[in-house]
């Protein structure tokens, strides 16, 4: 197979093959291979999603027009002064097992 490539093309092919210490036959079919998977993924892909695109129902009307606002909702129900909620390490860390007064105290017991 031959191919000419010119101007940009002959340039990338060029860089590519420097940088990786590729001959250009190499860094072509490996450039080949890349498109092809990335192509035949896509395809594959979405014939594989289409089952489910369109198969859940809420039996609400108004989920798209007010998702923004539902997010609003929720988050605030979640975060305000009201909830309670325990403590979890990620978000409220335990106290120390000293208390800051103690860690100041001189030798001796004198604080």
């Amino acid at each position: 197979m031959n191919a000419r490539f010119e101007g940009d093309a002959e340039q990338q092919v060029t860089y590519l093959a420097e940088v990786t210490g590729m001959g250009v036959s190499e860094v072509l079919r490996t450039s080949v291979q890349h498109y092809y998977d990335t192509v035949r993924a896509q395809r594959s892909g979405l014939k594989h999603l289409a089952a489910f695109i369109g198969q859940g129902d809420s039996g609400r009307s108004d989920v798209a027009s007010r998702y923004k606002q539902q997010l609003g909702d929720d988050w605030h129900a979640k975060h305000s002064a009201g909830a309670r909620r325990a403590p979890t390490a990620v978000h409220e860390p335990a106290p120390p097992p000293y208390s800051a007064l103690s860690a100041r105290a001189k030798p001796g017991g004198a604080a």
